[in-house]
């Protein structure tokens, strides 16, 4: 039973590369001396966090008998924040959200977050239990 599942698994992603590729091909056949002008093409900027003089505060609460952590005191933009919640819940594998100036994870992770916080040069200090 597993076997013709990952046989179809493959034959759908196998279908998936050739769709694109398929794709690709037909608009260079369509417009083969298009070049794409510099204002078409995107770059991407590298985005940089900012670093403050205050320390992070991360702490441990208790919601409807649920653990969170929470974390709060960031003095830059909402933009830069909300972008480091959501590189703090991928890396975690873990829910959570952005609201009221502080980020709330799903589940007691203070420990694992104070270390990614300190790799990139945040200041952080732990409230709490």
């Amino acid at each position: 039973m597993s076997f013709v599942f990952y046989q179809f698994k493959i034959a759908l992603f196998a279908f998936k590369i050739y769709k694109v590729m398929d794709l690709q091909d037909q608009l260079k056949n369509l417009f083969p001396d298009h070049e794409p002008s510099p204002e078409e093409q995107i770059e991407e900027v590298a985005h940089e966090l900012y670093v403050q003089k205050e320390p992070m505060i991360c702490k441990f609460e208790k919601r409807k008998g649920k653990a969170t952590t929470i974390i709060e005191g960031y003095e830059g933009t909402e933009e830069d924040f909300k972008i480091l919640a959501k590189e703090i819940k991928t890396k975690l594998s873990v829910g959570g959200t952005f609201k009221d100036d502080s980020i709330i994870i799903q589940g007691d992770y203070r420990d694992k977050i104070m270390t990614i916080l300190k790799e990139k040069g945040f200041k952080v200090k732990r409230v709490g239990g």
